[in-house]
């Protein structure tokens, strides 16, 4: 993708693993972390609960980078959660990191949030007013501040749920309390959440499948929307803390963000991406000679197209595998400078030829322009662009942090525009109806908000200007890292 320009800022990647007796449990957490830390490589963090005892290190950078074998060691336990996360509500600073660990009069409670909150600040403001203090710019802190507030006459299923009743947005969430791991999916859910078993009896919640043959456990489910399951003694217990709410997953988790080897709700997103590339080949036909993709998150549908076709699919792009995704950058400088270093052309496989170039998403349109140049300034004869998604036309407020909408090229310019702009002979998007019917979920259950406009909740007014982030207003901030 090479458009994920400040567009996916708060799409982390969550974790939580149950294993009691087991040793070495954070180890499984920094594996688990490693599988997706193609969802947020900003920030790492994991914390262990033994006993009710919660011990955590969270710290600026990749999950590698983040932890060594001796820190890996102290963090002892039977329960543990992990994060990897890029920041929308809140800055880039390490105090924002998670887990988040929080203490109230019973103990001590580790929470890991992905998603975004759309009344995080009005909340924030409230209970600023009633005396609450806030360490961190991150919506997850409210979400903690408001179970910690309401466990004092509950037991802790009863105080999530009625914290739940007060939030609104996506959200998945691992949380450890007591002798318990917890995994919360929002009412409609936009945001994943699976559960996975292994022979040994160790459970894990992930936010992608992709986790489990690493950690050798079999994905059983994924939670539902609007439910909680709370593993104890071995078990897993259910709770549909929410029933009603229209179901809304995200479709950029198929088209682009998850990994393909991932099962989300039941449908395989290999499957999905390599059904938008061949259901875009039909829609959008060009005469070409070569089929390339922009590596890595247009490859799998770039495959489809070539197969639908009858066209051959090769390398134009080489791709610089020690760059992360140009996105994962919260300075728009370094963006740029990353579009760079991250992409080379093959000249001989282009030079002379008609190249038909599929990424999965355009969203300013300028990345993609500089493409289309170095293809032809390679010898490329003619480059047609077709998107294995439909046209990001309105911002989203659940996660997949978009830009505002004037900066959303295909919120203001024609087809005929925005290819003139990136300088390609054709562009041709997948149709809304083409993605859902490559996606295969039952009708009514995609969220398609970015590409219609048709948001699934209501959105507070508020809210919507500010993107419904709170920002931390500081410098810098040092990570605090200790045992309690």
């Amino acid at each position: 993708m090479t458009e994920m320009i400040d567009k996916f800022h708060d799409e982390c990647g969550v974790i939580g693993v149950y294993a009691p007796g087991k040793e070495d449990i954070a180890r499984g957490v920094y594996f688990g972390l490693h599988s997706l830390q193609h969802r947020g490589q900003e920030s790492a963090g994991i914390a262990v609960n033994r006993g009710g005892k919660i011990s955590y290190y969270k710290d600026m950078g990749l999950v590698q980078e983040v932890f060594n074998d001796e820190i890996i060691g102290r963090l002892q336990g039977d329960m543990a959660i992990g994060h990897v996360r890029y920041s929308t509500a809140g800055e880039s600073h390490a105090v924002n990191a998670m887990p988040l660990v929080a203490y109230y009069r019973g103990g001590a409670i580790a929470l890991a949030h992905n998603g975004n909150l759309i009344n995080a600040d009005t909340l924030r403001c409230e209970m600023q007013d009633a005396g609450v203090i806030f360490q961190t710019g991150i919506d997850s802190e409210v979400i903690a501040a408001l179970i910690a507030r309401n466990i004092k006459d509950n037991t802790i299923e009863e105080a999530i749920v009625k914290s739940l009743e007060t939030v609104k947005g996506a959200y998945a969430l691992v949380i450890t309390v007591g002798n318990k791991l917890i995994g919360v999916r929002d009412p409609n859910g936009i945001r994943p959440l699976c559960i996975g078993r292994g022979e040994d009896g160790s459970l894990v919640l992930s936010s992608e499948s992709c986790v489990f043959p690493l950690l050798g456990v079999e994905l059983i489910r994924d939670v539902d929307a609007g439910e909680m399951v709370i593993i104890e003694d071995g078990e897993i217990k259910s709770i549909q803390y929410h029933k009603g709410a229209r179901k809304a997953m995200c479709s950029f988790e198929y088209v682009y963000f998850a990994r393909p080897d991932s099962r989300m709700d039941g449908i395989g997103v290999y499957t999905a991406r390599s059904e938008c590339g061949r259901i875009l080949a039909r829609e959008h036909p060009v005469a070409a000679d070569m089929v390339i993709s922009v590596p890595d998150s247009g490859n799998v549908a770039a495959i489809g197209y070539a197969e639908e076709s009858g066209i051959p699919y090769g390398e134009g792009l080489i791709k610089n595998r020690y760059v992360g995704r140009t996105f994962i950058q919260p300075n728009q400088r370094m963006r740029e400078l990353s579009v760079k270093l991250k992409l080379n052309v093959l000249k001989g496989n282009v030079a002379g030829k008609r190249i038909i170039m599929v990424d999965d998403s355009i969203v300013r349109g300028t990345t993609i322009g500089k493409i289309v140049k170095m293809l032809k300034d390679a010898g490329a004869k003619e480059v047609h662009i077709r998107v294995a998604s439909p046209p990001v036309i309105a911002p989203c407020f659940f996660g997949i942090d978009t830009p505002n909408k004037e900066k959303l090229v295909a919120s203001g310019h024609t087809l005929e525009e925005i290819c003139r702009m990136t300088g390609a002979d054709s562009l041709g998007y997948i149709s809304v109806e083409g993605m859902l019917t490559a996606i295969g979920a039952p009708e009514g259950t995609i969220c398609t908000a970015c590409f219609t406009g048709d948001y699934p909740m209501k959105l507070p007014e508020p809210e919507v200007g500010s993107g419904g982030r709170a920002e931390l207003e500081t410098d810098s901030v040092d990570v605090e890292k200790r045992e309690e």
